[in-house]
């Protein structure tokens, strides 16, 4: 199942990242770029998984992929912020959103 392909991805860069507190600036840049790294191949299975999608119409859920490529490109936006800070920023408090499953309308049936 590609959705599954998907997640084992997210998981894996997630995962990655050290949250150590010995961590040297040098390894945590690393590491985090790293974590971009996992992100554009997440970006890339997922659309692969996308294009091989094939929704049917009695389908009571799909997957929200566009939701998927927002949040990976907020998670990529707040590194690219932390590795190169204009300026000190207030933090943005809005979350990601997380839910990647989109109800499908009933088909209507016709008379």
């Amino acid at each position: 199942m590609p959705t599954t392909t998907v997640f084992r991805c997210l998981l894996l860069s997630l995962a990655i990242v050290d949250d150590s507190s010995y961590a040297t600036s040098g390894h945590e840049q690393d590491q985090l770029s790293q974590v971009q790294q996992q992100l554009d191949i997440i970006e890339r299975v997922a659309t692969k998984a996308k294009a091989v999608s094939m929704p049917q119409p009695d389908d009571r859920y799909r997957f929200d992929y566009p939701r998927l490529s927002q949040d990976i490109q907020r998670i990529r936006q707040g590194l690219l912020d932390y590795l190169s800070p204009s300026r000190a920023q207030p933090r943005d408090p809005s979350e990601l959103v997380g839910d990647y499953r989109l109800d499908t309308p009933p088909a209507e049936s016709s008379p």
